[in-house]
């Protein structure tokens, strides 16, 4: 692994040098354009022309202010052509630059192609992957299969975005990623988070954005953020897509959806609404071999699992423009989950290889979720340079009911019954409420700079309540040893000042944020508190360096943190079989993050990219087994560091006109130090995850396109992980002119997503096997209506963004 590791470095600096040939006295030429009344032509395309043959040199965008730049120019000949959707194009006079010499030109303006203009459709194909410094956008409309799929098939499919069989979502290593949707909180995390995102078709997703850098302005998130943003328009009038799916695995999966935007000049109303009915399966076999007292004992067992839900997912807000440059918004958002699980799990117990008895646990479950938010938001503008200051205010309730019968049969080895079966019952309803309050201040500096600033508060409770226990005489009764009543408040203030600009060719953007955290744990049951109060200081920054057009380099550094999961604080001791049981840590600490992180971006499509990150306090489960009872208890702890060295490389190929191809090929070195607490686990290892994607044009409306990930062996925790891959496709047509299309996907055709997993550290030696379904074939369909120019509604950051990805309600 260290050979390669040395290849991809080796390879790195060669491309450095290969794109950075300085070009030493070259031409600068700058300038304006206006459209009517002197206004800027913001957005609108600069294209420097070569005289006398018109090529095209280099082109720009013009930004707000009506200014462009072209930078690195030979000396020559030149001219100047300005373009702009409802505009005439326009010419500057010709320019004569002699080598070294910075040229302002005169000022360009665009008039209207008409009073009204007509409706223009355009249908330029954006690329799959667009990359900028510190930040990847995910393009779903460019990928065949994303049509076909949920917004987390999505997710495991893009480069640098992990997805394990457990459902969580992380960016360049295994730590729980920030997920935005329209910069608003998704209220939910583990299984819960899941579900929202497999309710979330593809097709109603415009791009996403996957920060490894975050900003100040963001909470700490160790993990990196992903910001999901559905579509939307940018004109006046109405627009919306409508989208449904239906497929099979080894059972159905249906879906369907529709967003839609309304804007006039005074007022924008926006929503969305979803359905999801899916029945799917999971498997998992695990198996411990015990050496106790000379004996060798083999706890086997095989977990099956069918899952049927029903998703609702809803969002309706308005925004209202109370006078130019102020307004006010208010926004309901929510999710609700019913699910029905039929569990059966096979214990078999062997004592030197031969088969002694037989458990088997089967169980129903009813869980009902429901999660829904309250928003109200402020933004105004304080004077004509454009200061603003925004507010939001948000109240998130989220309710679980979950209840589990359990019935526990005990066998021989011959099949016998050898006692009377054992009746348990498991209730655990659970209460959340969050509120968040967020005040945030823009002052726009000369020279494209800007600072911000914003204070933020954010206080939850959780209310918990497990009663667990045997059925006596006809009746359940709560057993104190397993029920508990556990209380937990927590309390952040956080407050933030950010800085960005640009000086001649380098760009900077760097940021200090403060949180200090106050936390109460109470177990109302076991009359213990754990209180808990600390203050950190995360500073962010990232240096930009564009030499010319097509190259252009950055460093970043990061600090963030993880605070754990409400439920993982939670001591409750949950029963998964009579010798296997699982318990929250009221003890767990955050893990804290360090990442530093050298770029070079080539033409804006190919990164390579050197990362070093220190994590401490780093949070994995761990097992303690008791050999004599033959007892596994499984939690969080605060396991110890770990140390990663990576290089990345993503890049697209274009074959030929109609075959194109995009690689993200990741390599990294990670070392695992324990606390001396947790054993003597010092270990290295190594990780190469490689990614592609390949798209075929078969016609101008049928496409193709086919995807796979495979990732090495590698070492996670106290876990050993072997190799993993999955192949993909899809296939689509567009219909109706383009407005409508079709698509068929597959996935995980030859059903190899798995994981697979072995743990041989102190006394614990166990297996484990981790599969849920495979070769599904989902038929979709997506329509776009109305206006295809409307202006969408605006972004609401709410500030309870990390509050509410930690507000997990298990499924």
């Amino acid at each position: 692994m260290r050979v390669k590791i040395g290849c991809f470095f080796i390879a790195f600096l060669a491309s450095i040098f290969s794109f950075c040939y300085a070009q030493t006295g070259s031409s600068t030429i700058r300038g304006n354009v206006f459209i009517q009344n002197d206004q800027p032509a913001d957005a609108a395309t600069v294209i420097l022309l070569n005289l006398p043959d018109s090529s095209v040199v280099m082109s720009a965008l013009v930004n707000e202010k009506g200014t462009y730049q072209f930078s690195n120019i030979a000396a020559g000949s030149y001219v100047i052509l300005a373009t702009r959707l409802g505009y005439k194009k326009a010419y500057s006079k010709s320019y004569t630059l002699s080598q070294g010499q910075t040229v302002t030109s005169l000022p360009i303006t665009m008039a209207a192609i008409s009073n009204e203009l007509k409706e223009i459709s355009i249908m330029a194909k954006k690329p799959f992957i667009e990359v900028r410094p510190g930040k990847m956008i995910i393009n779903p409309a460019a990928s065949i299969i994303a049509d076909g799929q949920s917004v987390l098939d999505i997710l495991r499919q893009s480069p640098g975005v992990r997805v394990g069989n457990n459902d969580n979502v992380s960016i360049s290593g295994r730590q729980d990623a920030l997920i935005l949707i329209d910069g608003k909180a998704t209220n939910l995390t583990g299984a819960d988070l899941a579900a929202l995102l497999k309710s979330t078709q593809g097709s109603s997703i415009d791009r996403m954005e996957v920060l490894t850098g975050g900003s100040a302005k963001y909470d700490a998130a160790a993990g990196g953020i992903i910001n999901i943003i559905y579509k939307k328009g940018t004109n006046f009038g109405t627009n919306g897509t409508f989208s449904a799916s239906a497929g099979y695995g080894r059972y159905y999966k249906a879906s369907t959806g529709v967003t839609f935007n309304h804007r006039t000049a005074s007022y924008n109303i926006f929503g969305s609404y979803s359905v999801n009915a899916n029945k799917t399966w999971k498997e998992l076999y695990t198996g411990r071999r015990i050496n106790f007292a000379g004996v060798q004992s083999t706890y086997n067992t095989t977990y099956n699992s069918i899952q049927e839900y029903q998703n609702h997912n809803f969002r309706l807000g308005t925004d209202f423009i109370l006078s130019p440059g102020n307004s006010i918004g208010f926004l309901v958002s929510g999710f609700v989950n019913n699910n029905t699980f039929d569990k059966n799990n096979n214990l078999q117990i062997s004592y030197q290889g031969v088969l002694d008895s037989t458990i088997l646990a089967n169980s129903n479950i009813d869980r009902d979720i429901s999660n829904i938010n309250y928003n109200i938001n402020y933004t105004g503008t304080l004077d004509k340079k454009g200061k603003t200051i925004s507010a939001n205010l948000t109240y998130t309730r989220a309710k679980r009911h979950s209840a589990e019968y359990i019935t526990n049969q005990f066998f021989e080895a011959d099949g016998s019954m050898y006692r009377d079966p054992l009746l348990l019952q498991n209730i655990s309803p659970t209460k959340m409420n969050n509120w968040t309050a967020l005040l945030a201040y823009t002052n726009p500096l000369p020279k494209d700079a800007r600072f911000d600033a914003g204070l933020k508060f954010s206080r939850t409770l959780t209310d918990n309540n497990l009663v667990f226990g045997p059925q006596v005489n006809g009746v359940y009764t709560a057993d104190p040893a397993y029920s508990n009543y556990f209380l937990f408040t927590e309390s952040v203030g956080a407050a933030y000042v950010n800085y960005t600009g640009k000086f001649g060719k380098f760009g900077f953007d760097g940021g200090l944020r403060g949180e200090y955290t106050n936390t109460n744990g109470n177990s109302v049951t076991n009359k213990t508190q754990t209180v808990r109060k600390y203050f950190n200081i995360f500073p962010t920054v990232l240096l930009s360096y564009k030499h010319n057009d097509k190259n252009e380099y950055s460093l970043a550094f990061t600090r963030g943190i993880e605070r754990p999961t409400y439920d993982k604080l939670n001591p409750f001791l949950y029963f998964l079989d009579l010798y296997n049981y699982q318990a929250g840590n009221p003890y767990l600490m955050p893990d804290y993050n360090n990442t530093l992180r050298l770029s070079h971006t080539y033409n804006s499509e190919t990164v390579t990219s050197l990362y070093a990150t220190l994590l401490t306090g780093a949070s994995f489960p761990f097992y303690e087994q008791n050999d004599a009872s033959k007892v596994i208890l499984t939690t969080d702890v605060n396991l110890g560091r770990v140390y990663t060295y990576g290089i990345n490389l993503n890049t697209p190929i274009r074959f030929t006109s109609w075959w194109g191809s995009r690689y993200d090929i990741d390599a990294s070195y990670q070392r695992y130090v324990a606390y001396a607490m947790y054993g003597n686990l010092n270990k290295g290892t190594g990780d190469l995850i490689i990614q592609t994607s390949q798209d075929f044009t078969l016609n101008n409306t049928i496409s193709a396109e086919i995807s796979g990930r495979y990732e090495t062996a590698t070492f996670y925790g106290i876990n050993n992980v072997r190799p993993n891959y999955f192949v993909d496709a899809g296939i689509s047509k567009q219909i109706l002119n383009k407005l409508g299309k079709l698509s068929l996907a597959v996935t995980d055709i030859f059903k190899t997503n798995q994981d697979r997993v072995f743990t041989n550290y102190q006394n614990l030696n166990r297996t484990m096997v981790d599969r849920r379904e495979y070769r599904k074939i989902v038929l979709s369909f997506s329509y776009r209506f109305g206006k295809t120019s409307v202006k969408g509604a605006a972004n609401h950051v709410t500030g309870s963004e990390d509050e509410q990805k930690r507000m997990r309600l298990n499924n």
